[in-house]
């Protein structure tokens, strides 16, 4: 399917690829066109050093979607990984003697040291989990958006996205599993000393709430009716590897792959410099190796994008980027 198909019918598509390859001005360009073809567009940034903002020529607040002056129907989102860690710094964290309201009484009892210590750990990256968990959760809300496009990070930034449903979904599945049983342990004992009842604990609400998301999210991410990755990449050998590598995973997580552009091509022309001549005979012969691996022995679409002589940042670079990517792919 090419890439106007894509824009046109889909409900989400992901950007990614190697750093310094281009893949935010991509995914901006194509959420342009998208926009200005009909379709309510949300174009959102996973990528911890975002530059979205700084393509478009506006300033974004981290978490914050913001309507994009001048462009209808186009919204921008910076994801912050941090950001979603205080929202849920109570759920990952349970203090047992706090819960009784008894601090201090039994912190020396082993039992309920080692149950502190165990209840307080959070996994490694789980910062950015969560902050992926959000993104999910938000993709499977009620929302006026036809259409979301990821901006992700680099390619091994990107892989670990992909692969954070399931670790994400296994980790809250048993903190939920915890929560349940310790707050019906130490709620029973805090009753015995407190003849109090225990007040509704609604974390394990946010919790399972999260993980039906995570899940449902994961199923659109998989369906090639909804969703759909677009490669970057740039003819040089280091590139080619990349992105081989990225595909083979995307192929292993079930992620749909049709489109592979190929940006920062030099132009084909009397006038190139000695040095810029160098680099288009290399680009060529890499080029002809990127056909062959990837358009005929993996039939994918390639979109060729030439070197522009300007930086490619706001509106009306970004479309003429948007007319070699979408109107005069083949």
């Amino acid at each position: 399917m090419q890439l106007k198909d894509l824009l046109l019918n889909l409900k989400m598509i992901m950007f990614g690829g190697k750093g310094g390859v281009g893949k935010t001005s991509c995914a901006t360009s194509s959420a342009i066109w998208a926009a200005e073809h009909g379709r309510n567009t949300l174009i959102i940034s996973t990528d911890p050093a975002h530059s979205l903002g700084d393509s478009l020529g506006v300033e974004l607040l981290p978490g914050v979607p913001t309507p994009i002056e001048g462009i209808d129907n186009l919204t921008a989102l910076e994801i912050n990984p941090k950001v979603n860690m205080a929202e849920f710094k109570g759920i990952t964290n349970i203090n047992p003697m706090e819960e009784m309201g008894m601090s201090g009484l039994m912190e020396n009892m082993p039992l309920f040291g080692d149950m502190e210590e165990l209840t307080s750990m959070t996994p490694p990256g789980i910062d950015e989990a969560l902050a992926f968990g959000k993104i999910l959760e938000f993709v499977e809300t009620n929302h006026d958006y036809d259409l979301i496009i990821f901006d992700t990070a680099p390619t091994g930034h990107t892989l670990r996205f992909l692969s954070l449903p399931e670790t994400l979904s296994g980790w809250i599945g048993k903190l939920i599993k915890m929560r349940v049983k310790i707050g019906n342990m130490f709620g029973a004992v805090k009753r015995l000393f407190t003849h109090e009842e225990k007040e509704k604990d609604n974390s394990l609400d946010v919790l399972e709430r999260l993980n039906e998301s995570i899940l449902n999210a994961r199923e659109d991410l998989t369906n090639p009716i909804k969703n759909s990755f677009i490669i970057v990449m740039i003819p040089e050998e280091m590139a080619i590897t990349e992105t081989g590598r990225l595909l083979n995973e995307l192929i292993k997580n079930n992620i749909s792959v049709s489109n592979i552009v190929v940006n920062q091509l030099y132009q084909d022309t009397a006038e190139l410099c000695e040095f810029c001549k160098a680099r288009r005979e290399m680009q060529e012969k890499n080029l002809i190796k990127i056909k062959k691996i990837f358009r005929e022995n993996l039939h994918k679409n390639l979109i060729e994008v030439p070197l522009f002589k300007e930086e490619i940042r706001e509106y009306d670079k970004l479309k003429e980027m948007g007319e070699y990517l979408i109107e005069k792919s083949y």
